[in-house]
């Protein structure tokens, strides 16, 4: 546990609270590099940020993962974060199988009813890369909500680039995975990452 990194929970996981912790980045940073989670959990705290009238100059954005569909597709998750975000001055990256991901000022990740974090599902096909990089996951089975290939920044990018990890969760049965997690009673996705991440690891959790 010596080589473990920091891993708290949040005392309050609400949508505002968040925020403010990407909020503090954004601020705090000159050019900050966040990055950030698909889905629909993000949605209503991206639409938070959007409001607040942060200086997003200087800052980029950019997908921990996406769904291998065009831009126009309603699957993706590029055109929901910069439809978001078309108001500001923010970069908005691309995700791109075989690039190199950045030293990251935040990361930001949900994680799945399975254990899955970004698109590193526990059981899957991809081609992963040495370094830290984006890789092209392929979950077994494909979702049937989502039946596409994936873009995912792999386990090195994940655990070695940010120098901080948010990891945003909802549910009492998501609660109930990561604390199996911290325990070391599990090999899921998410534990691997609270196992060997080298950054310090905030658990924001609400009920619903």
């Amino acid at each position: 546990m010596s080589d473990r990194a920091e891993i708290r929970w949040a005392e309050d996981g609400s949508t505002k609270a968040v925020a403010d912790h990407v909020a503090r980045v954004v601020e705090g940073t000159d050019t900050p590099v966040i990055a950030v989670p698909g889905g629909s959990t993000p949605i209503a705290i991206f639409d938070e940020l959007a409001a607040r009238g942060l200086d997003w100059a200087g800052a980029t954005l950019m997908l921990g993962d996406d769904r291998m569909v065009a831009k126009d597709h309603a699957a993706s998750n590029q055109a929901k974060l910069e439809a978001a975000f078309a108001d500001s001055a923010a970069n908005i990256a691309t995700l791109e199988e075989g690039a190199n991901v950045p030293a990251l000022d935040l990361l930001w990740v949900g994680m799945g009813g399975d254990g899955h974090i970004a698109s590193l599902f526990p059981e899957m096909t991809c081609e992963d890369r040495p370094g830290a990089r984006v890789i092209r996951t392929e979950p077994i089975p494909l979702p049937p909500e989502a039946p596409f290939p994936r873009l995912s920044m792999n386990f090195e990018a994940l655990t070695t680039a940010p120098k901080e990890t948010i990891i945003v969760i909802r549910g009492a049965d998501k609660k109930a995975m990561i604390e199996d997690a911290m325990r070391g009673d599990s090999d899921l996705p998410v534990a691997r990452l609270l196992r060997t991440s080298r950054c310090p690891v905030t658990i924001y959790w609400s009920p619903a």
